[in-house]
């Protein structure tokens, strides 16, 4: 890996798959995991005087703390995310991080629930706490988070090409020109929205691409992929799939599925255009309606 794309890393889209749903679900097996791997393998040294309950409880007590915490976590994530889209490593990263962290700190302050020590409230058990957080942590992330991303991937292969092979896409209506306002009046222009293959937002502008008697024929209007969308209602068949990108579903050659959605080849050998999750169900319904 290059240095600028190490410097990239953190700022690469990221699966957002924090739902109600699969948050508890989460939470459930990093419950299970950590409650097997206390009490069966017993990873750190423990002074079994000390203990003021059975081991078995003990273990319980270590492995309650990350549901709860998980769940709050999740769950505030779900409410604070205003775009699913948004998401990317660094931010799965700090969230990662601020759990097992917080983890760590629980389990400092239950010290005196679990050991009979007078040094319970010392730097040294915080520290130690949070390290062996971070150590069990890091081999659950190892663990799950592959596990996860492969899960999200084939679920959405799976859903494609189910939704690829299912749907049988309708040859489009005949349409007079529609004009279309664009911020700046000498960007205004008619186009044949049976023409219309996608658009892409890029800043202050959009690219659209449109087929045309030699191929596909681009431009750049200085207007908002919102504006386009909102004159382009009433045509069921053109969709936003992407905060970025709008698309004629006439115009889809192909289906494919990731850990992130689905990607869209298009006319003309267009590929790569995806369809974020939070819009997939909208998308499905959308072209099976063609």
């Amino acid at each position: 890996m290059r240095f600028d794309d190490l410097i990239k890393f953190p700022s690469r889209p990221y699966p957002f798959y924090y739902t109600a749903k699969e948050t508890l679900t989460i939470a459930v097996i990093i419950f299970a995991m950590s409650l097997v791997f206390n009490y069966f393998f017993r990873p750190f040294d423990v002074y079994t005087p000390e203990h003021t309950m059975d081991y078995f409880w003990i273990s319980l007590l270590h492995s309650i703390t990350p549901l709860i915490l998980f769940l709050a976590c999740g769950f505030s994530i779900i409410l604070l995310t205003k775009n699913e889209e948004k998401w990317t490593v660094g931010k799965e990263i700090v969230f990662i991080s601020s759990f097992l962290f917080l983890v760590g700190v629980v389990q400092f302050l239950i010290r005196d629930v679990i050991y009979d020590n007078p040094d319970n409230w010392s730097w040294r058990y915080f520290f130690e706490e949070i390290r062996n957080t971070f150590m069990v942590g890091t081999l659950f992330v190892l663990i799950l988070v592959p596990l996860n991303h492969n899960r999200l991937n084939n679920r959405n292969r799976k859903r494609a090409n189910d939704l690829q092979s299912d749907s049988s896409i309708k040859a489009p209506p005949k349409v007079s020109e529609v004009f279309i306002r664009t911020q700046v009046k000498n960007d205004d222009f008619l186009m044949f929205p049976t023409n219309f293959i996608y658009a892409r937002a890029e800043r202050n502008y959009v690219e659209v691409y449109l087929k045309n008697e030699t191929g596909i024929e681009k431009s750049v209007r200085r207007m908002t992929i919102k504006n386009l969308d909102t004159q382009l209602t009433d045509f069921a068949e053109i969709i936003k799939v992407h905060r970025s990108y709008l698309v004629n579903l006439h115009q889809i050659e192909q289906i494919s599925g990731n850990a992130q959605g689905y990607r869209l080849k298009l006319y003309g050998g267009i590929i790569g255009v995806p369809v974020s999750r939070a819009i997939i169900p909208t998308f499905e319904e959308r072209l099976k309606k063609l």
